[in-house]
Formats: structure tokens, C-alpha cells, sequence
């Protein structure tokens, strides 16, 4: 795996902050730091191959692993098993901070820096969209990472 182009990426709306890179630990872990705004998050997704680790920094955020959705806030941890489904958004009023840490994290360098945008280092908010994500490569993007997309869950009424 070749070094990102950038260590902040826009993806999908967050601001992420590559703060440790896999080959800087052995390829142990990728800790990256993500800015939330309201209402946007991660759909559905897994990856057998890693496990992944939410630390809440600041703001709330639900967090949906398998059928149960667990309501966290700052100083909350959330586990996700190595292929389990998973999603968060983030559900307050500003926008929240999330300390991830992936393990060992190759498939995750590979997915956010595939589909993301580069952005200059001292960005520290989120931009706006520069509109709609091409979905046909995001999905390219996520099967040669390693990891699933899935459709999000109908709501019922």
C-alpha cells in the first residue's frame, strides 16, 4: 500500500484526520480522528479482517451493530467484532468527534483514501459535499478494500 496523498480527507461529508498510519505501528492499527456533522455518519457496512473501535470525543451519536443501536456520548466506547454490520450517525445539534481506531487498518486507508478528497492539512471543519458520491465507484472502491457496503434498513412504520 503506497502512502495517502494527504493525511485529511472529505468522505461522504466528515472530516478525517489520518492521525497514525498502519506502517508507522507495523501495521498493527490506523487511528483517524473524524469530525461528524448532524445527521450524517456511515451507512451499513463490514469488513471481516478488521475490528473497529469508536471513542466518542465530543457530541452523540447513535451507533447500530447487527439489530441493536446503542445511544453514545463523549467518553463512550463503541466495539465492533471483526465482520460485524455496522453504522453510526451522529444525532446531536453540532457536529461530533470520533477517535477510530481500525485493526489492522489497511482496509480502511485504502477505502477512505479511494473515495475521499484530499483537502490541504489545516482544514479543521467539514466542507460541503461537492455533490452526490458516485456510488458505482464507491462500491468498486469498498469490494477491492475488502468490505461491504449495504443497502440502509427500511424504517418501519
Amino acid at each position: 500500500m503506497s502512502a495517502p496523498k494527504s493525511r485529511t480527507y472529505d468522505v461522504f461529508g466528515l472530516l478525517l484526520k489520518f492521525r497514525v498510519l498502519p506502517e508507522e505501528v507495523g501495521g498493527k492499527f490506523f487511528l483517524v480522528e473524524a469530525v461528524v456533522p448532524p445527521g450524517l455518519g456511515a451507512p451499513p457496512n463490514r469488513h471481516a479482517g478488521e475490528t473497529e473501535c469508536f471513542h466518542v470525543l465530543d457530541g452523540q451519536f447513535d451507533f447500530t451493530i447487527g439489530d441493536r443501536t446503542v445511544t453514545a456520548g463523549p467518553g463512550s466506547s463503541v466495539v465492533v467484532p471483526d465482520g460485524a454490520v455496522h453504522a453510526f450517525t451522529c444525532t446531536g445539534e453540532a457536529p461530533g468527534r470520533l477517535a477510530i481506531i481500525n485493526a489492522p487498518g489497511r482496509m480502511h486507508v485504502e477505502f477512505f483514501t479511494g473515495i475521499g478528497r484530499p483537502l490541504p492539512e489545516e482544514v479543521e471543519a467539514p466542507q460541503p459535499p461537492a455533490g452526490p458520491p458516485d456510488m458505482a465507484h464507491v462500491m468498486r472502491v469498498a469490494e477491492a478494500a475488502g468490505m461491504t457496503l449495504l443497502p440502509p434498513r427500511a424504517e418501519v412504520v
